[in-house]
This record gives C-alpha cells, structure tokens and sequence, in this order.
C-alpha cells in the first residue's frame, strides 16, 4: 500500500483556481510534513514564470522538455529558505491540458530528483535511516480534473512510481504545535592560509559543519525538562472533557545547551594553524518550528528545532554572500576589516493556520519589499501588518558603543567609547598569520570579515 497524503483544503482550492492561461503545463512545489504514518501537506505554490515564457504563449507546445529544471529547482532552493523548522517541499505538481503520457511522468520524476538535490545541497544536516524517504508527484489534468498522485523513493535513483493516496481536510494545520527558542552564537571560523582556493564561503560553510555538530549534539529542553524522546510531546499536557489533549494554538519553550568539553573518550588537542583571516559571527538568533498534532513525539519536535538553527544560520551566511555579490561591493585593503550585518528573520503567518513562514531581510529593505517576495516566491498575498521582525538580541563585550541615545548601560566611571554603526561592533586583536587561542569581541547579529597582512 502506499503512502497517504493528508492535504489541506486550501490546497487544493488553489490547484482549481489556477489558469494555465494558454499554456500547455503549470508546474510548482507542494509543501507541508513527514510523518512516520502518513504526511501533510499545508501549502502549494506555482513556479513563477520566466519574462521569456512569459511572453510567448501564442504557440505553446505541451512537451517535457518544455519543462524548465534549472528555473524549478531554483526556485524550489529559494522556497526552501522561507520554510520554518518542521516544514519541507515534499514534493512538485503538474497542471496540463493534455492526459498524462509517458514523457510528462518522466519529466515529473526528473523533476523531483532535481528538486530534492536543489534543496539538499547546502544543508548542514543529512536525512537519518528512520526518516521517510519517500516524495510526492501529482499531475492534474485541467479539462477531466483527474489527478494522479505516486511517490518516489529519493535515497534510490532508479525508484519506480508508487500509487499514493491523496485525501483533503479541512483545518488541518489549524492546530499545530509551534516550538519557539532563541540561541546565542558566537562561532569562530580561522580562513586557512595553505587552501587559498578555498572561497570565503567554502571556508564558511565548512567552519559552520563543524558547529553544527554542536547543536545535533546538544541537550534540549522542553518547557524546562528533559523529555525522553520516545515519548509523546503533548504528555501530561491538559485534557478536554471528551478525553483530547488540547493543542489549540499550543507553543513550546525550547532551550539549547551545548557541550563545552568532548567526551571522556575523545582526545582533545590544541591546534595553532597559518591564516589569512577570520569570519566571526556573534549574536542570538530566533528559531521557530511547526509539528502535527497528531500524537507527535519529541524526537520529531527536537529534530525540527535542530535544523530550523542550522538553516537559519547558514541561510543568513549565504544570503549575504549573495548581496555582496550581487552589489560587487569592493574587498577591503589589507589590515582592513570589512563590516557586514546578516540579514533579520522575518515571520508571516499562513493564513487559516498556526503556522508561520519566513523570510529574510537587511536593514535597508522595506515590508513592500518582503511582501512582493512573498508574492513571487510562495504565491501568497500577506499583510504588511501581519510581518513580524524577529527582535534578536544584540550582546557584544567591546569598549564601544553606537551613541548617547544608544548606550550599553555605562557608568562615568568606564572609559570613554568611540561611536560606531548601529548593531555593528568588533574588536579584535590582530595578529600577524597565526590564530592561537581565541579572538575577541564581533559582529553583534552579524559577520566580520577580518584579513591580516604581514
């Protein structure tokens, strides 16, 4: 038997409405949630259209190879960030005018390998043995709206189509459980002198695997206690008269505590390595996560957590790279120190559920601006009252602050400090292509780039 796909029925409202307006497909992504007994999917979104495609509809043709992969899985990798913790693409869709032949269903399984790939290659966690492995396609045909759903199994390039069953619900994510924590950061990452191919986010990303380690590794706390993860996240939570935990709207506190030392029996050794630099990020960052109410476990609610602080983190990192390239912003002289702030997180909720989605944006970007990304990327039309900006705490130790309107709580008695950007502060003792034990003081809720010369 296969698997069963529990789909809210805005999803499929928004499947009925969409116009193929002279087109021969509409392809997008279907999101939602694995569970070990069936998955939910919450929300769909249509892959926007190229100005190219866009202009020519008047001879459209309905082959496969019509299908653009590169601007899907793109577009799919984009989708990807503004996706809680607990939240995936499970799959794609495909609206056609025509039955569904064997070149469509076959450009469809191209087309979710590549999607899953997309999304997959940046990450800083891997899928576990025990997780579903299994992703939806669903064709639609728009003038017999028949649908046909299957599933493939991404660990195996050579999975064949497995029936599905597509059912609709309503209210589904309605009540969903909502887990909210804030973790402080203070990575440091040395820039290697003898891999001078590396580029700045290479070397990044590699300096975050290593933390992220920490944060697979750490100890969770739910509402304040340790809870064994086989067990039911809603134990001991209230009951209704007719027996039902109550879930309605429920949001849980989750605190990180990472390990200090290695364990007993791993060696630790100190390392002096030849750098050219450092990346340095330091600040808190909001993390939120979403998970079924249908009996879920805290194992599946800590994993949510977990990778909602890798993506975050890495996401940010990456968005900036992009800006700075996109912006051809000039490198700094050596012995100069470049100043970057990371992007802020930003929630919008998903209208007729708990659920909120996300999105990222810097300092000079307005509401309009998100609110128009929300549009292209996700189909959705938001509020620009309902965009929340995640308030994260700015925490640094420097001997600086931005201004007297601004201060650091100082006494008379501190030395005097030297004005500087908002929410932008470093210090860092220079030293000349060695980094020994540690360095001081960062980007509060940003990144310093920090280069050495000779």
């Amino acid at each position: 038997m296969g698997r069963t796909y529990i789909v809210e029925e805005t999803v499929g409202q928004y499947l009925s409405n969409i116009n193929l307006q002279g087109k021969a497909f509409v392809s997008g992504l279907l999101i939602g949630q694995c569970s070990s007994q069936k998955d939910y999917v919450i929300l769909a979104t249509r892959t926007p259209p190229k100005e190219e495609q866009s202009e020519n509809l008047k001879h459209p043709k309905a082959k496969s190879d019509n299908l653009d992969e590169e601007w899907a899985t793109e577009h799919a990798y984009q989708v990807s960030r503004m996706l809680p913790g607990g939240l995936l693409v499970l799959g794609v869709f495909i609206i056609t005018t025509l039955e569904l032949a064997n070149d469509f269903q076959n450009a469809l399984r191209r087309l979710m390998f590549a999607v899953e790939k997309s999304i997959n290659r940046k990450r800083l966690w891997n899928f576990t043995e025990e997780e579903v492995s299994e992703r939806v396609t669903l064709h639609i045909c728009a003038s017999t709206k028949k649908i046909f759903c299957r599933s493939y199994d991404i660990r195996d390039p050579k999975s064949s189509a497995r029936p599905a069953d597509w059912k609709y619900q309503n209210g589904l994510s309605s009540s969903w459980l909502s887990l909210e924590c804030t973790v402080h950061i203070n990575i440091h990452i040395p820039l290697s002198a003898t891999s001078v191919s590396y580029t700045l986010e290479k070397n990044t990303k590699n300096g975050l695997t290593r933390w992220a380690k920490q944060i697979e590794n750490g100890v969770y706390l739910i509402n304040g206690q340790v809870k064994d993860e086989d067990c039911d996240l809603l134990e001991g939570q209230k009951k209704s008269s007719r027996g039902n935990t109550q879930a309605t709207g429920h949001s849980f506190d989750v605190r990180v505590l990472t390990q200090l030392l290695l364990n007993s029996d791993h060696r630790s050794t100190a390392t002096v390595q030849i750098c050219s630099g450092s990346v340095n990020l330091k600040g808190a960052v909001k993390c939120r996560a979403y998970i079924h109410n249908s009996k879920p476990k805290v194992k599946e609610a800590v994993q949510a957590v977990k990778r909602d602080i890798m993506n975050t983190v890495a996401d940010r990192c990456e968005i900036l790279f992009e800006d700075l390239l996109l912006n051809e912003i000039p490198e700094k002289k050596d012995s100069e120190k470049e100043f970057h702030i990371l992007p802020r997180r930003v929630f919008v909720p998903l209208s007729g559920s708990t659920v909120m989605l996300c999105d990222y944006k810097f300092d000079d970007e307005s509401a309009e601006e998100i609110r128009d990304h929300f549009m292209e990327m996700l189909d959705q039309t938001i509020q620009i009252e309902d965009v929340e900006i995640a308030e994260e705490i700015n925490t640094v130790c420097v001997s600086s602050s931005v201004n007297s309107q601004a201060s650091l709580d100082t006494t008379d008695d501190e030395p005097p400090k030297q004005p500087i950007k908002t929410t932008i502060v470093l210090k860092i003792q220079q030293n000349i292509g060695v980094i020994a034990a540690f360095t001081v003081a960062v980007l509060a809720a940003g990144i310093s780039f920090h280069y050495f010369s000779d």
